[in-house]
């Protein structure tokens, strides 16, 4: 289900998440950021403060990710994703950790949908940017958050999917291990000098792109910005450089 990325611009790359609470402030941000940016993501908390019809809406300007993480019995999964999939979405992810037959009950309801003349491709969640070694000891795994994600990334290429979420310090082995047209799209990138906030694994925007990176996501450098197409202008030409 995977395909060679297209030689992507700076600008194709970049997904700028959309940490606002309600559809009035995501599409004022995307009238602003149109044309400056490759992709919106809209995460779990707009999408069901705002639903389905706000999605339709928003990708009349800028295409959407819908980050979602879909994470249950692949029945479930199955039947959410082909709900999810008549808004034609640029990405959706499910998460790996739901296992083989939910990872390919996912694929065969996105291949569907292509087959139907869709352009979503399905990505999976390996291992949240949020999550360090001794969070994932607390959980149960003995593993660091890269092997994990690599074992992980693994899964989802043989179950089909396009390509997986996962920490830019993953990207490269998950390049090598599963092939350049295995996407890897990266959460957790902060510009030279901003805050790590909430997130244990970053990158610069340039150190991404370097580390294989398919499409970079940010989010309040840009959201939380006094001059938001200003700051998504700087971190264009910070990845160019």
């Amino acid at each position: 289900m995977s395909s060679a990325a297209p030689n992507l611009s700076a600008r194709d790359r970049l997904v700028v998440a959309l940490d606002v609470p309600t559809a009035k402030e995501a599409l004022a941000m995307a009238a602003r950021l149109s044309g400056r940016v490759g992709m919106l993501k809209v995460g779990l908390e707009l999408f069901c403060a705002e639903g389905p019809a706000f999605v339709k809406e928003l990708q009349a300007q800028v295409p959407v990710f819908l980050d979602l993480k879909l994470h249950d019995i692949p029945t479930t999964v199955r039947r959410a994703l082909e709900a999810v999939l008549r808004l034609d979405p640029r990405l959706v992810n499910v998460h790996v950790q739901g296992g083989p037959a939910m990872l390919e009950a996912a694929v065969e309801a996105t291949r569907a949908h292509q087959a139907a003349g869709g352009r979503t491709e399905l990505l999976a969640v390996t291992v949240l940017t949020s999550l360090d070694r001794e969070a994932l000891a607390a959980l149960g795994h003995a593993d660091s958050p890269q092997e994990l994600a690599l074992a992980y990334a693994k899964l989802a290429h043989q179950a089909g999917c396009a390509g997986v979420v996962c920490s830019a310090w993953e990207a490269a082995s998950i390049r090598d291990a599963c092939g350049e047209g295995f996407h890897r799209l990266t959460p957790g990138i902060r510009p030279a000098g901003v805050a790590t906030q909430d997130q244990a694994r970053v990158m610069t925007p340039a150190q991404a792109l370097q580390n294989g990176s398919t499409w970079l996501v940010v989010g309040r450098p840009i959201t939380h910005a006094a001059d938001p197409a200003a700051a998504a202008e700087a971190i264009v030409a910070e990845m160019q450089a």
